[in-house]
């Protein structure tokens, strides 16, 4: 083990020193020792429709009339939805929405409610 942090970007770790930087061969990815030291994994940022950023315990509106798959039933514009949850994957919220239940919703259909 050569104690040097492995490539933020392919996750090598055939990674050497040039200065202040590390580099790594395989993918020629490039950065600094500030950078390796404050960590180089970033939180994801979840944004609605308007740009404004969401967290976990949020509520917030529906902007589009949204087809539930496998159901004849639409959650309509305005229908607001309390305490999401944000996760990883193609839709990007998990909620309870009265009268349809669980459900998951894309970010880019909803906007951060007051």
């Amino acid at each position: 083990m050569s104690g040097l942090p492995k490539c933020p970007k392919c996750s090598s770790e055939l990674t050497y020193e040039d200065g202040s930087l590390y580099i790594c061969p395989e993918c020629a990815h490039e950065w600094s020792r500030e950078a390796s030291a404050e960590g180089a994994v970033q939180q994801r940022v979840y944004k609605d429709a308007y740009g404004n950023v969401l967290v976990d315990g949020d509520s917030v509106t529906v902007i589009k009339d949204l087809k539930v798959k496998g159901s004849s039933s639409v959650v309509k514009v305005g229908t607001k939805v309390k305490n999401i949850r944000l996760v990883d994957g193609d839709h990007d919220i998990d909620c309870k929405i009265d009268g349809i239940g669980a459900m998951q919703l894309k970010t880019e259909f909803v906007k951060k409610a007051n």
